[in-house]
């Protein structure tokens, strides 16, 4: 028997929202009136089609109770952390780190980390992603002490700031150390691939956290990646990641869906994963999305590309925020946060 997605589409933004949904033609996507959707795709390895909510009675018994089960979870109302998400939530990078692709050896010191900490809170950011190991395309690993010396300094002295961190390692040995400082998130972008301890430690002490996808490791994740379809192979890995939590005896939904874009995909990929993203809403679990600054910003932009790329960077966002996804990871906070709330303001 086929195996069926469902993705919600053809979204309404603001007063259409909140018309749309007084007059009974669209479902709420997340609980939240000003974003919503009268349609879904219905996908299989082998075909889709889309129709009309209002269609879905007529579909046969099983991919009825199939597409009922999926929009029970893309409209049930979503938190992380005890975080409201009706509002987008921006996640700020700090890499401490000499050779990150973007802002490597910037923030690798102490004073200028702690600067960062500080302006991120004082824009507003309520969970902070620092990481001592760069894992952009063509990096090497480096061993568990040298990534905890690089964080180390910078978590003692932000243990009593009110944020949450977020914290980007693979390594169970650095997620250990930093349990006596302050960690709140596990953020590891292997999907728990990389340490055969790592499913332990997040059952141990029930941290929320990231689930991420990538394609090989970050050395050679780059190098002509295949998929047969990027889209639902990347959904059945979330499919078996959570399924592996569950049988960790890893009970909580604090958890977090990351398609790692860039990780292990080229330009088509992306774009493809972009374009459908709304897809993961249907798992349950917010979905995160980390465009920042990325190469594909680059390969669409050519001659226009810049060193930042905020204006891609915020076009992607707003792009994902339109398609329900309700976290950013983000390097430039206060210009992304700018552009969503004039966004936000203009279409309310």
């Amino acid at each position: 028997m086929s195996i069926y997605y469902t993705r919600a589409c053809n979204f309404y933004y603001g007063k259409s929202s909140i018309e749309m949904l007084k007059k009974n033609k669209a479902l709420p996507l997340h609980g939240n009136k000003e974003l919503s959707f009268d349609t879904i795709e219905i996908l299989s390895r082998k075909n889709k089609k889309i129709i009309n909510i209002k269609k879905i009675n007529s579909l046969s018994v099983y991919l009825k109770n199939k597409v009922k089960k999926d929009i029970k979870n893309i409209t049930k109302r979503k938190s992380f952390c005890r975080i409201n998400l009706k509002e987008p939530l921006l996640v700020g990078i700090l890499n401490l780190t000499p050779d990150s692709f973007s802002d490597g050896g910037k923030y690798n010191q102490i004073k200028p980390a702690l600067k960062r900490v500080k302006s991120l809170i004082n824009s507003g950011c309520k969970i902070i992603d620092i990481g001592g190991e760069s894992t952009r395309p063509g990096s090497k690993d480096i061993d568990k002490n040298i990534e905890w010396e690089r964080i180390k300094n910078l978590l003692k002295n932000i243990r009593n700031y009110k944020f949450l961190l977020s914290l980007d390692t693979r390594k169970t040995f650095v997620m250990r150390k930093a349990l006596n400082y302050k960690v709140n998130i596990i953020n590891d972008i292997s999907g728990f691939m990389y340490d055969d301890q790592t499913i332990n430690f997040l059952k141990n002490t029930n941290l929320p956290l990231i689930i991420n996808h990538s394609k090989g490791v970050p050395s050679t994740m780059q190098k002509k990646p295949f998929y047969k379809n990027v889209l639902l192979e990347i959904y059945d890995f979330f499919v078996e990641k959570i399924e592996l939590l569950r049988k960790a005896g890893i009970k909580h939904n604090n958890i977090i869906l990351d398609p790692g874009i860039g990780f292990g995909k080229n330009l088509k990929h992306n774009i493809t994963i972009m374009n459908n993203i709304s897809i993961f809403h249907s798992l349950g679990f917010p979905v995160m999305l980390g465009s920042s600054r990325k190469r594909f910003i680059k390969h669409i932009s050519g001659k226009n590309d810049s060193n930042n790329r905020i204006g891609g960077t915020l076009a992607s966002s707003i792009h994902a925020m339109m398609n329900g996804v309700q976290i950013m990871r983000v390097h430039d906070f206060n210009e992304v946060c700018q552009g969503i709330k004039v966004f936000k303001s203009i279409n309310k």
